[in-house]
């Protein structure tokens, strides 16, 4: 796989991100390969806080914009990606999980 399609792969679910990983252009799409993989871990932990934020009736709403947020992530990282553009996101875009 080329680069920009290496980058989209590592965006479609963990298997395409485990695809782009280790079947992929892994040099020249390091940026999104590592971003992907850190949306994917936020979501894990916005999945968890939000279970534990539903438990607390006055406060529930804001479990909705916890997966929003992590929608606006992923799409914002694919569209970035189909750009071939290297735009880090904001809170989370300077977290390298991949060296």
């Amino acid at each position: 796989m080329d680069k920009k399609t290496t980058g989209i792969v590592a965006y479609l679910t963990w298997v395409g991100w485990l695809i782009a990983y280790l079947a992929g252009d892994k040099e020249g799409a390091k940026f999104h390969i590592n971003q992907a993989l850190v949306i994917f871990l936020v979501q894990i932990v916005l999945g968890i806080v939000a279970k534990v934020l539903n438990l607390i009736p006055v406060i529930r709403y804001l479990t909705w914009l916890l997966n929003v947020a992590g929608a606006v992530f992923w799409l914002a990282g694919l569209l970035a990606a189909i750009q071939e553009k290297e735009n880090p996101l904001p809170f989370i875009g300077e977290i390298h999980l991949i060296k």
